[in-house]
């Protein structure tokens, strides 16, 4: 590895740290797609591998900074970070019977359904939905967050998100953040920090699962420049959600993401 490309990856991680955790995705979107065009002849569980372990190093870093601003909803982070990790496990053990065409098929269609979900995601307001509670947060700020929350509507889909974080490397807060933003109406801002913490705990348990099956091979390098890159960017990325509207953040991810899938699915079909 040449030292050009080394700093390259590092400035890689740092990007994917600043936008993974300005909007609680983890950075798997980023990562998963380059990492792609980087190893065209890579087996998919190296790609999942190496973009779990970075993502784990984005969320644990954007969840103590978060952490610190009290931002994170604990009460709703914990039990759907708990939800994740049976389908983490069950994707993990998957991805080995997967084809790098369908594997990647599947990628591109998932990011451009995510993006739609989060452009069309409704638009309610307190008290509207059956069942969700009201709850209230101050972070370190001194600024109030008041919004309704049904746990239990999104158990299931946790589970979800661990399944497809382990298969497709994502991390699964492409499932959680349009299921905090709609389902439980959370603020984006409350919603990317809450996310955070539960792609840490995804991340992990589908990371070491992959570990276990030896994926990771002689990657550990990349991991770790990446890695580096990373911790440092999602430490600004949550410095910097503070001062940028959440709306707008949504709508240029969703972008993002429309584009990347596009993308994606006419690799597919290319080779």
């Amino acid at each position: 590895m040449t030292a050009a490309f080394a700093v390259f990856l590092v400035l890689v991680g740092a990007g994917t740290g600043v936008l993974g955790t300005l909007i609680g995705l983890g950075g798997g979107f980023i990562l998963v797609p380059l990492l792609l065009f980087l190893h065209p002849d890579a087996d998919p569980r190296t790609i999942t591998g190496i973009s779990l372990a970075v993502v784990f190093f984005n969320a644990f870093s954007g969840s103590v900074a978060y952490g610190r601003m009290r931002r994170i909803d604990y009460g709703i982070a914990i039990p759907y970070a708990l939800a994740t990790v049976p389908g983490a496990v069950l994707g993990a053990g998957l991805i080995a019977y997967i084809s790098r065409e369908l594997f990647t098929f599947v990628f591109g269609v998932f990011l451009i359904g995510a993006s739609v979900l989060l452009v069309l995601r409704p638009q309610r307001r307190l008290g509207l939905v059956k069942g969700n509670a009201q709850r209230v947060m101050v972070d370190s700020s001194g600024k109030s967050y008041v919004y309704g929350a049904n746990l239990w509507a999104g158990l299931g889909l946790s589970f979800l998100a661990g399944f497809l974080a382990s298969l497709l490397g994502l991390g699964g807060g492409i499932v959680h953040m349009p299921v905090l933003i709609t389902l439980l109406q959370m603020p984006v801002h409350v919603a990317a920090a809450t996310s955070q913490f539960v792609l840490a705990i995804t991340s992990l348990s589908a990371g070491v699962t992959h570990l276990l099956h030896g994926v990771y091979g002689g990657s550990w390098s990349e991991v770790l420049l990446l890695s580096l890159g990373v911790v440092a960017g999602a430490q600004f990325g949550a410095r910097l959600s503070s001062r940028l509207r959440g709306a707008t953040l949504v709508r240029l991810l969703a972008l993002v993401l429309f584009v990347v899938g596009l993308r994606l699915l006419v690799d597919s079909f290319i080779r």
